[in-house]
């Protein structure tokens, strides 16, 4: 009885799985409208200046932060999905995830580009009151902390030559034990 309770409960994914799919969708739309009305504030009330170009620029730079959000969020839906749900969902093979590491990885690769895209939008948007070389070096120490996890990683786990199995994913091949 114990074994079935625990088997069913990885279910209770769904609802991180339902969240952050909901949460992805939302922030989606919500980018894409706001992609609209920047789109249409630009050619009904935008001045084409120098300072038209910087605000133009400074809210397409928030876009792709945006953007980049609602994908995380998608990635990380999908890819709960498949690790506790359902491992037969098609997907490109770049996004198949196979187990929590390759999940991490994939987090840790979009997350180090949302933190250079969130800091352009600083220098982008600097006006000399905020110490913007603090901010840079606290990014740099998050970006070179990150590649070092990254990197520490992939050396716990180092690639094995992975074999097509029945279900057209790839699954690395079981070390066999030594007696």
């Amino acid at each position: 009885m114990l074994q079935r309770i625990l088997s069913g409960s990885r279910y209770l994914v769904a609802i991180a799985v339902i969240g952050s799919f909901l949460t992805s969708v939302a922030i989606l739309v919500y980018g894409g409208v706001r992609s609209l009305s920047i789109v249409f504030d630009v050619f009904t009330h935008g001045t084409f200046t120098d300072d038209g170009a910087k605000h133009l620029s400074i809210e397409s730079i928030e876009l792709i932060d945006l953007f980049f959000l609602g994908t995380v969020l998608y990635i990380i839906a999908l890819s709960l999905y498949e690790l506790f749900i359902n491992e037969h969902l098609p997907m490109p093979s770049w996004l198949v995830v196979t187990n929590l590491d390759d999940l991490k990885s994939k987090l840790l690769g979009v997350i180090t580009v949302l933190l250079a895209v969130t800091f352009l939008a600083n220098v982008v948007t600097w006006n000399g009151n905020v110490n913007i070389l603090a901010l840079g070096v606290a990014v740099g120490v998050v970006l070179f902390a990150l590649a070092y996890l990254t990197r520490k990683t992939t050396k716990a786990h180092p690639l094995e030559e992975p074999i097509e199995t029945h279900t057209d994913k790839k699954v690395l091949p079981l070390k066999e034990e030594k007696e």
